[in-house]
């Protein structure tokens, strides 16, 4: 059997055929104007009145030799079956055909519909064209590439063959012009704020850092849009949204990476309970619009957002999953508690805000929701408005889905004095060596004291669309980031 490098070789050779027969293998244009998909809706018609048809597409089979030959082409709305024979073309055109075309070609063809005696919808080709030599065979019906770590370095092939990974992307995208339209249609207003930052901040997570070379300066890629979707609520315009990238320097595992896409919506005017009636009526329309329906299963869990959704007091589930009361519990007891459990920490910065959120992953694993956390203390989120009815907590809601947090909003935090306190608190954690902790945001709190009407905020990520499509979420990716190969 020949090499790959053998087999490209011929391919290459093809080319120069091509070329000495006055031919191209990579011209400009075709005269295809119709997609596969019209073609095949409109084929009783076109076919009954002998229309001459030009179309394209990438040569997934090939059938017979000699005289006769068949070939599946498909230019990704369709498939049609084409016949190419020698009473029709001539020796000359299809000898060149045989000579020259080889699965994964793109080729351009002209000629009349009819339908075969088997049924099959075909074009019967009067004159082809090559538009591109591929110079890589496919995958045998992706045969070739069933390691789950190449089929997403080739991502190329493994959406062109197989077309549940095609039906993932669509969805995908399906998912996102969901989202959009669901506050298109609520008066939100999109934007697009800054990727680059002197000062990353609305999220704990440890930063990418890049190097600006113009002003030979650090800056941060952004780990959450928030306060500068907050600046705009400030400056004026009551609802805003924006769809976009965001970068945190973290682990890889099954449900995170380092670079994916978030939304995030704010409201002036509004708060967390009016929040949670919202993200129901989005996540229902996400699923329907996009799946098809309201009931999910997702790992072990049977998920049906079309039922009540649950709250889950955050001080509640602890105590009940572990026996500890953390509103009486200090540092010690709880690092006691995680170490009782088994509950694998990093000991770099360790404080009582990684401890709580520690044991809280341990003991939301078996909630299958749909629910929303409440309850959380004051220290675990430092952009939210203290509770009135309990001022040791904040006003947030995080969206509980098999066994995993999957969307956060609150009552956004407007009281200047406040913030700049909590800031100042988060630095000290930074000092003491917590990677996550917020930075201190001067400039943010500046825009505070010119007021913010209390605010609804909310976001959520694709690891929402991957959960749902019950996917890791490297395979929800379209291109996932992979290490590097081993040389």
């Amino acid at each position: 059997m020949a090499s790959l490098e053998e087999l490209r070789t011929e391919r290459i050779k093809k080319i120069e055929h091509l070329k000495k027969a006055g031919l191209s293998a990579y011209p400009a244009r075709t005269k295809a104007s119709l997609r596969l998909n019209e073609i095949l809706t409109n084929f009783a018609t076109w076919s009954a009145e002998t229309k001459t048809i030009t179309l394209a597409g990438r040569v997934l089979s090939l059938r017979g030799q000699g005289a006769l030959i068949f070939c599946d082409l498909n230019d990704g709305t369709g498939k049609i079956q084409a016949l190419l024979k020698t009473d029709t073309l001539g020796k000359e055109t299809l000898t060149l055909f045989n000579d020259t075309v080889d699965l994964g070609d793109f080729i351009e063809v002209t000629g009349t519909l009819f339908i075969t005696k088997r049924g099959e919808q075909t074009i019967e080709v009067a004159k082809w064209k090559m538009l591109t030599k591929a110079l890589r065979s496919l995958p045998d019906k992706w045969h070739g590439l069933q390691d789950v770590e190449e089929r997403q370095r080739r991502r190329y092939l493994d959406i062109l063959l197989n077309p549940e990974a095609r039906d993932l992307i669509e969805k995908r995208a399906r998912f996102w012009q969901v989202a959009r339209e669901f506050f298109h249609s609520r008066d939100f207003l999109e934007v697009d704020t800054p990727i680059l930052e002197n000062l990353p901040g609305g999220a704990e997570a440890r930063p990418f850092i890049t190097h600006h070379h113009a002003l030979d300066q650090d800056f941060y890629l952004r780990i959450a849009p928030e306060l500068w979707l907050k600046r705009l609520i400030i400056a004026g315009l009551p609802k805003v949204f924006e769809i976009g990238r965001i970068f945190r320097n973290e682990g890889m595992d099954a449900e995170h990476l380092q670079d994916y896409t978030i939304l995030e919506f704010y409201q002036a005017y509004s708060d967390y309970e009016a929040g949670m009636t919202l993200v129901t009526e989005l996540y229902r329309d996400l699923a329907q619009k996009t799946f098809g329906t309201q009931v999910f299963k997702i790992n072990k869990f049977e998920v049906d957002l079309a039922k009540n959704w649950q709250v889950y007091n955050y001080h509640d589930i602890i105590l009940a999953k572990t026996g500890l009361d953390i509103k009486a519990s200090n540092l010690s007891e709880i690092e006691a508690k995680l170490q009782t459990l088994k509950i694998n920490y990093d000991k770099t910065g360790f404080n009582l805000t990684r401890a709580l959120d520690n044991l809280w992953k341990y003991c939301r694993q078996d909630l299958a929701g749909p629910g929303f956390l409440v309850g959380v203390p004051v220290i675990m989120e430092p952009l939210a408005k203290r509770s009135e009815a309990d001022p040791k907590t904040v006003e947030r809601f995080q969206v509980i889905l098999a066994g995993s947090e999957l969307g956060k909003g609150f009552s956004e935090l407007n009281d200047p004095l406040d913030q700049a306190e909590r800031f100042a608190e988060q630095a000290k954690l930074r000092e003491a060596g917590d990677e996550e902790a917020q930075m201190n945001d001067t400039d943010f709190v500046e825009a505070l004291e010119y007021g913010m009407p209390p605010t609804l905020g909310f976001g959520f990520s694709e690891r929402l669309f991957a959960f749902l499509a019950n996917k890791p979420i490297r395979e929800a990716q379209i291109f996932p980031l992979l290490r590097p190969r081993e040389k």
